[in-house]
């Protein structure tokens, strides 16, 4: 792991205070259907919003960003974030919280999409590849601490108690970035006005390298996203029948990948993206299927690889960004991340119908033939740059 400086700390906690945010009802999807008194499948909508809020805004916040700077954007858009957290936790119905939901996603991409730009131009070389998974192992922590707090607080009172905790969570982060982040140095503006920006968006048009990583994101996210959120309906039904704070204490399979996905980097370093791409979506895939089995320790088992297998593909994603843009790398990140989370809105609700028709086994197919297709994307579009990445 690279070593825990002030850059690489604060950029731990972006990514902490990132996906603290973006799955935080995924725990408590059973205990907000019979709160709101809807369909299973409308409470899945409370993951689509933000995820599709971030989609549409990120092209512009990489403009915005390739303009403007990048600690002070992403320091900003913490501190922001906890006003929607709040109005979330006070929701008086399922669509006042799609509405809050949704605002807090427009937010979100001020600090991914910054912050992966941000290490990209701050970074070269190995540190750029160690430095993507710390981000990324904050993510993971963030992903698992947004879940577990909401489960612990719906079972012992309530939902809305999980998300006013989640809000002081990141009031803490922001404050913590703002003092630890380092300014940018090595940030160069984009100038021209909109002939400049259009042009640097041409380049990414027509750039294959960042459409197959996109492709690689895409994947990713569709695949995690939609495992874990219909494993909650699963978990909750018999022969599991979780509760709520059960329900958020599988998510601790998320830690995993806290420990495989610096390892993996390394290995990255040594045998390059391509191989390691492979070997991931090889262990993905077995967790999906593990996942199939009659038993808890099984599903969590499968669970856990899945969570090593994916995100160390996230970090690998990333990571390859810095190398296959040369310039305006945030509007670059900003494309990445709209294909990126289009895969987790459509995660969030298209494995529905999958789900009413052909149950688990049927998501199950679904989730392995897209990491088997994210998979193929990595290995074609690694390969060019593999000898030069690390």
């Amino acid at each position: 792991m690279a070593p825990l400086d002030r850059r690489t700390a604060a950029v731990a906690v972006a990514g902490m205070c990132n996906f603290l945010n973006l799955y935080t009802p995924q725990a408590i999807l059973p205990a907000l259907t019979d709160s709101f008194g809807v369909a299973p499948a409308r409470t899945g909508l409370t993951i689509t919003a933000p995820l599709l809020a971030v989609a549409l805004v990120a092209p512009f916040v990489g403009t915005i960003s390739d303009r403007l700077g990048r600690k002070s954007l992403i320091s900003g858009a913490c501190l922001l974030l906890v006003i929607p957290t709040l109005l979330v936790a006070g929701s008086a119905s399922l669509e006042a919280m799609l509405l809050w939901r949704f605002l807090q996603g427009l937010l979100l991409p001020f600090i991914f999409a910054v912050t992966i730009a941000y290490v990209g131009e701050e970074c070269e070389g190995p540190a750029a590849i160690r430095v993507a998974g710390v981000y990324s192992s904050g993510a993971i922590f963030g992903g698992f601490a947004g879940r577990f707090v909401t489960g612990i607080a719906a079972h012992w009172g309530g939902w809305r108690l999980g998300f006013a905790a989640i809000a002081a969570l990141t009031a803490l982060g922001a404050a913590f970035i703002a003092v630890m982040l380092p300014r940018e140095r090595k940030f160069h503006p984009v100038r021209g006005g909109v002939q400049a920006t259009l042009a640097g968006w041409r380049e990414h048009v027509h750039n294959p390298l960042l459409w197959g990583t996109c492709a690689v994101g895409f994947g990713m996210l569709f695949s995690i996203v939609g495992t874990f959120t219909f494993v909650n309906f699963r978990l909750a039904a018999p022969p599991f029948s979780l509760n709520p704070a059960a329900l958020g204490s599988v998510f601790a399979v998320y830690l995993v990948g806290v420990v495989t996905t610096p390892l993996a980097t390394r290995l990255a370093v040594r045998i390059g993206r391509q191989r390691t791409a492979m070997l991931v979506a090889a262990v993905a895939i077995g967790g999906e299927l593990l996942t199939l089995l009659p038993s808890l320790a099984a599903v969590v088992l499968g669970l856990a690889a899945l969570s090593a297998g994916l995100f160390v593909a996230q970090a690998l994603g990333l990571g390859f960004i810095g190398v296959a843009v040369p310039r305006a790398r945030s509007s670059a990140v900003g494309l990445y991340v709209t294909i990126y989370y289009i895969g987790g809105a459509l995660g969030g609700f298209l494995p529905a119908w999958i789900w009413h028709r052909a149950g688990w086994p049927g998501c199950i197919a679904l989730f392995c033939t897209t990491i088997a297709l994210m998979g193929a994307a990595a290995w074609i579009t690694f390969k060019e740059r593999v000898r030069s990445a690390p």
